[in-house]
This record gives structure tokens, sequence and C-alpha cells, in this order.
């Protein structure tokens, strides 16, 4: 890399290593809070950057922090995710998981190439004195999966703090809804809050042949079922975002027998506090439905990673970079989806955006998120480095401010 070259050249420079990576990370997927080959082997190429200080275990003992700082200055965060999913890949590739049951069906694999080769890229320029401030480097595990708290890893590594003294922070997603030459970018609520419920429709149970001498908590169940579906649609306004599904329904032991109780298990997706805690308001609600009927009820509701909340000013760096080097491109403007992301928890903390980048293949199939075929074009891999790379940049030179 000579002084002269653009990020765009740099990040193209580093391709074959970045498809390298890319393909070691998907044949060895770990779960979340497992991710111990991956966080090895990211912090060992962090150690060969010259200027890199590691930190490992901030958190979660699977988290790798690497970073750049030449003193004074502001100080950014880029973040990449390390897990992977249960999903038993269907992909008939070289580079296909090797680890049974275990798959990067949802682009992790390239967040953390990407990140790594971003760390390259402003490595060099650090050592050349060319940027003034701190980069952080954070490598986050179990974005996908909670533990027994109910916590992912992002609440871990903020409360152990990993993003103190960061003005800004950016993360990018694998977007195969989109291909190589397209990003997707929105201000404000762009992902899900996320919330779980537990409820329990309580009955007397009985003998089926004589239903009147007692409860019948499936009965209650129809009218229970009704109005959650109902909930969204009558009580939310149309211009809002809100989704409640129910996943899971567990009731009897056999034929004859009324079950004496019916367990349901759902989610409530939603965008803005105020319809997070109107559809909390309303579940309870449709649950309370069953009294009517002589039944009884418990709800448990779990207050889960909070909505995606992209600041408008960073959007604008993004924007700002791609029509800069990659001209060509197109950038949508909308929300990502019902989703989930707990960089949301970042970005409830401190300013922060995520953008979607476009990853899909040419092949006319669809190879969407979490599912067993997922795969991406590797052409993605240095526009990621390279628009991550020169947005940072831009906020550490000052052509940019908060």
């Amino acid at each position: 890399m000579t002084q002269h070259e653009s990020v765009v050249e740099k990040a193209n420079k580093l391709v074959d290593q970045l498809v390298e990576w890319r393909r070691l990370f998907h044949q060895y997927p770990e779960l979340s809070f497992q991710e111990f080959r991956t966080s090895r082997f990211v912090a060992e190429a962090l150690r060969d950057i010259a200027g890199v200080k590691v930190e490992v275990g901030i958190g979660v003992d699977t988290s790798v922090i690497g970073t750049l700082s030449s003193g004074e200055g502001p100080t950014i965060a880029l973040r990449a995710d390390m897990d992977a999913l249960p999903i038993k890949e269907e992909n008939l590739v070289p580079y296909a998981s090797k680890n049974a049951g275990v798959m990067h069906a949802c682009g992790h694999d390239a967040h953390t190439s990407i990140l790594l080769g971003v760390a390259h890229v402003l490595g060099e320029m650090f050592q050349k004195g060319d940027l003034q401030g701190t980069v952080k480097f954070i490598f986050q595990p179990a974005e996908e999966n909670t533990d027994q708290h109910g916590l992912t890893g992002s609440p871990y590594m903020i409360q152990a703090g990993a993003y103190e003294g960061v003005d800004a922070a950016i993360a990018l997603h694998m977007c195969p809804w989109l291909h190589v030459g397209a990003v997707q970018i929105n201000d404000g609520f762009s992902m899900a809050n996320i919330d779980v419920f537990q409820g329990k429709i309580q009955g007397t149970g009985g003998h089926a042949a004589y239903p009147e001498l007692g409860t019948d908590p499936v009965w209650m169940l129809a009218p229970v079922l009704q109005a959650l579906y109902g909930m969204v649609s009558r009580r939310v306004s149309a211009l809002d975002a809100g989704v409640v599904s129910v996943g899971q329904v567990h009731a009897g032991t056999a034929s004859n027998i009324l079950p004496s109780e019916v367990l349901i298990e759902g989610t409530i997706r939603s965008y803005t506090p105020e319809v997070r805690e109107l559809l909390s308001v309303e579940l309870n609600t449709a649950f309370s439905i069953v009294e009517n009927f002589g039944g009884g009820y418990s709800l448990n509701i779990e207050k889960g990673e909070p909505a995606l909340k992209n600041s408008p000013v960073i959007n604008t760096w993004i924007s700002q970079t791609i029509q800069e080097e990659f001209s060509d491109f197109s950038i949508i403007k909308r929300p990502f989806g019902m989703g989930g992301e707990d960089f949301g928890y970042v970005t409830a903390k401190l300013p922060g955006a995520m953008f979607f980048l476009g990853c899909g293949q040419k092949d006319g199939g669809r190879r969407d998120l979490h599912t067993p075929i997922f795969d991406l074009d590797e052409n993605c891999l240095p526009t990621g480095v390279a628009i991550l790379s020169k947005t940072a940049m831009k906020f550490l030179k000052g052509e940019v401010t908060l």
C-alpha cells in the first residue's frame, strides 16, 4: 500500500485475505458464548497489526477489543459480531460448515473478516501518523442468543466498559435481498424491540366425556389467540410498527383427558417505547379474557434487546462515504424490518448507526438470513472494509462532526 492509494484500493488489495478469513470462520462456526476458536484467531490477527492494543474477555470470555490510538482526539468504535446459529448447513461449497448443526447463516463470518480488514487499513494510516484520535475494533460474541440471564453479548460488554469514552459507533450487517452495489440505510428506529412472553391458561381439567363438570383451558385458548392476533391491527396505529406472534402452544397428555393448563409462548416486536409498552398492556388484557369462562392465567414478559435506533448524523457520514467512493452505488432508505439486533443496546447509549450491505448472489435464488442455504457474494467484503474505513477516517480527521 502506498501513501497515495485510495481507501478503496487499499481494501481491494486485501480481497484474497478477506475471502480466506471469511471462509475459515464459515467452516468453523461457533454458537453464542462459545466463540473460543474464533476469538483466539481474531486476537492473534490483531496482534499482527503494528500499534494495535488487544484486550480479551471484556464482559464476555470470548470478546476481543483491538485499539488504535494516537492520543488526543475523537474516539470511534467499529463493531462486528462473531457467533453463528444452530442450523445445519445445506450449501454444497468447499467452505461449508465442519461443525455439525452450526452455521454462519447471518453473515457474522463476513462481519468479522471485514472488521479485521478495517484494522489493517487504519493500522497503516496510524503508523504513518495520518490519523488523530482512537479507533476501537469491538469483536462481540453472542449477538444471536441469550444466556441464562436473558442477555446477549452487547450489554455485558457495555457494562464492562467496552464503549466508555466512545463518541460514535458504527456496525454493518449483511443484506442478501440487495446485490453488491446497493446499501440500505435508515434514520431512527430501524430494527425492533424484542420481548418474549410465556403465558399459562389455567382450568380444572377433567374427563373429556364430561366437559361440563370442569373448565377447559383448550376451549379458552381460542378467544385468547383471537385477541392476541388482533392486538396490532386494532390497538396499534397503522403508522406504527408492531408484531405479536405465537411460536409454541403446549397442552394435554391424552385424547380423553382435558388438561388443567395450556402453555403459550411467543414474541412481541415493536419500534417505539410507546408501542412496546402498549403491547405489553394489551397482552395482559388478551389473557384476562379467560376469567370470563371460569379460568385463570399467569403471564410473564421478558424484556429483550431494545430497538436499533440509528443516528441520522452518522448515517449522513456513511452516505457521504458511499457517494464519494462508490458513486454508482444505490442507497436504499427504509427500515430493516422487525428482526432484532443487539447493537441496539449501543445506539441506546451513544450516537451510532448500522447499515445493511448488499451481498446477494446473482444466481437468482433466495438465500435469506437464518436459512440453511444462506451465502453471500464475497465481492461485498472489500466494499465493507472501504466504507467503514473511510467513514472512520472522516470522523478522526474532523471532516464530519456530531
